[in-house]
């Protein structure tokens, strides 16, 4: 029953080659990996009034204008130097790639701790300010805002679950839609005020000025709007979800986002200096402006819907992006392996679950508060940035390929400018949260170390030598039925399984057997196998579906396979032991899942030979 419901709710399982379908284009790839720039404007003009209002009150709507333009520009100087790493590291994987390729390990890892924490709380930030954007129109429904975080949440990832065509479809809409009735709304919303005379009212009492108008205070909204940005980097990190050409249609996609965000992030602060919008708890800058656009009729509650919509959809960004994150540090060894395997529709799954999972506890730790959350948001954003641009900074003086002075100047002006942005940041927002990213980090990046070290450990174990094959191999041969020896690759372990079938064999009726999930690594296995000369057939089934149990039970069904219906056919598994409890969530704990599907057919015994690990 769970699988059928697992089935109903995510789809069918999909082929290794159905890959290239699940890509998507231009059209559908702006929504998906722009969401989380687009959206952020939703709330970046709010979290400078945030800064301003509360101190020099309307005199705060004057200097929103020159902040913006500040913003403006840095998302010019971003948009041209990821252009640039579109074109240098076709195969993705953002800041963490860049500044590992050019930078080295621990900036490689900063860089991916950094942007690990961005991905959460791009989740959980999106979610809760979504949440805010109903609860501002629907003022009835504020004690249960944590529940509905937590529905959002739920909902985005059954829906990247169910692969990334699906996804792009369902999630795509609701952002064209967004982007469509803010710019109404700022079109009408300028038209109101400057051809038809609409004297705007004040919604909510502006506070009495507090103090003064300092170049501080002016560089604590800019850090503020800085959120704005956000989201710029995921389209150079998610290159692989594009069709061919990749490239080509990813930067398409970076020119698109950069437009759509200049609008609507310049024609919403331009309208919160018109309508002279106050930020409060109760009610988001947004929702007064549509109030006085529209008025309180259909119109404004369809924008607070379509912003609620585009806010939780930001979260699909992190959804596509981090995953893909994952794996990258999964095949570097420096996360569990398993965030490197694809799921039933082809996506990164374990990675989607995790990120729903991290992004719940978040919004449950910080009450469903978006401006708790945002404070731990920028500083990693920035420090990736300055990471990328500076790893491209660095790769483009070393190389010398033509045009590298140019490419240097935007990869080392982008470099300055973010890492300068990142100082502020860290110093304005240091009391309100940043600290803890500070502390995060360093974890992050022992943690990502002490998994890369348990994995070289376990490699260093398992390296088998040719002389030390050739003279286990001598073994005198025993008498058994039928034994079949599952291989993943030639190991110690598989060896030690392989000597043990020999020892209980006598009329050699041995049968290696690997399920073969990469076209390439099974070629290579074969042409191993016969180099190493073990003097066991090996057997190789192609598995389109990534399923490791059911290819051996129909190799052992078919005619291929000369066993009678009531023989006893011993299947010897290799297991890696290792000295520690927690070691084993690093690990794909493959024959546990085999023991638990072959045991259920009564031809088979099965025999695990364990290879312990030394310490």
């Amino acid at each position: 029953m769970f699988n059928k419901i697992k089935k109903f709710v995510l789809g069918k399982s999909l082929r290794s080659k159905q890959l290239g379908e699940q890509k998507f284009n231009v059209f559908w790839g702006l929504p998906i990996l722009a969401s989380d720039a687009i959206s952020s404007v939703a709330y970046a003009g709010e979290e400078i009034l945030y800064v301003l209002v509360p101190i020099v009150a309307l005199a705060a709507y004057a200097q929103m204008f020159y902040v913006s333009l500040a913003i403006v520009a840095l998302l010019c100087i971003l948009v041209f130097s990821y252009r640039q790493t579109i074109d240098a590291y076709p195969c993705g994987g953002g800041s963490y790639i860049v500044a590992h390729d050019n930078l080295g390990v621990i900036p490689g890892l900063t860089a991916a701790a950094t942007l690990s924490i961005d991905y959460v709380l791009t989740v959980a930030v999106s979610a809760c300010a979504g949440t805010a954007a109903i609860t501002s129109a629907l003022p009835s429904l504020l004690p249960h805002k944590i529940l509905m975080t937590l529905f959002f949440i739920f909902i985005l990832t059954i829906g990247n679950l169910r692969g990334l065509k699906d996804s792009s479809k369902m999630f795509g809409v609701p952002t064209y839609t967004f982007i469509i009735s803010i710019l109404i709304m700022i079109v009408y919303g300028v038209f109101k005020v400057k051809v038809l005379g609409f004297v705007p009212v004040d919604l909510v009492q502006m506070p009495e000025v507090t103090g003064d108008l300092t170049i501080f205070l002016i560089l604590r909204a800019f850090a503020a709007g800085c959120t704005a940005l956000t989201g710029v980097e995921a389209v150079s990190n998610g290159i692989p979800n594009f069709r061919e050409p990749s490239q080509k249609n990813a930067k398409s996609v970076l020119v698109l986002l950069a437009l759509v965000v200049l609008a609507i992030f310049s024609g919403t602060s331009y309208l919160a200096t018109l309508y002279h919008a106050v930020p409060n708890p109760d009610q988001t800058v947004i929702a007064q402006i549509a109030m006085q656009v529209f008025g309180n009729g259909v119109f404004y509650y369809f924008m607070q819907f379509t912003t609620a919509l585009i806010l939780i959809m930001a979260a699909n960004t992190a959804f596509n992006d981090f995953p893909l994150l994952l794996s990258l540090l999964a095949k570097d060894s420096y996360v569990p392996r398993q965030f490197a395997q694809r799921g039933g529709r082809l996506n990164y799954s374990n990675g989607i679950d995790f990120l729903a999972l991290a992004a719940g506890i978040l919004v449950v730790v910080f009450n469903g508060e978006t401006h708790l959350l945002l404070p731990l948001y920028a500083v990693g954003v920035f420090a990736s940035f300055t990471l990328s641009q500076s790893g491209m900074w660095l790769r483009w003086v070393k190389n010398k390929t033509p045009g590298w002075r140019y490419k240097a100047f935007i990869n080392g002006l982008g470099a300055m400018v973010t890492f300068i942005t990142m100082i502020i940041l860290g110093v304005t927002k240091f009391m309100a949260g940043a600290w803890i990213v500070c502390i995060l980090v360093p974890i992050f990046i022992y943690g990502m170390l002490q998994i890369k070290s348990h994995y070289n450990v376990v490699a260093e174990q398992l390296r088998l030598p040719l002389p030390e094959v050739a003279n286990a191999m001598s073994w005198r041969e025993r008498e058994i039925n039928h034994v079949i020896v599952p291989v993943a690759s030639i190991n110690r372990a598989s060896l030690k399984a392989l000597l043990y079938a020999k020892e209980i064999s006598k009329n050699q009726n041995i049968i290696a057997f690997h399920v073969a999930m990469n076209e390439q690594f099974a070629k290579e296995l074969r042409a191993m196998w016969e180099d190493f000369q073990l003097g066991i057939p090996l057997v190789i089934y192609a598995s389109p579906y990534r399923d490791s149990v059911k290819p051996l039970l129909a190799f052992i069904a078919s005619q291929e396979y000369a066993a009678k219906k009531d023989d006893i056919i011993t299947i010897v598994l290799p297991e890696v032991i290792v000295n520690k409890k927690w070691m084993n969530i690093l690990h794909n704990q493959t024959s546990y899942f085999m023991r638990g599907e072959l045991i259920h057919d009564p031809r088979i015994a099965i025999i695990t030979v364990p290879f312990q690990l030394k310490k």
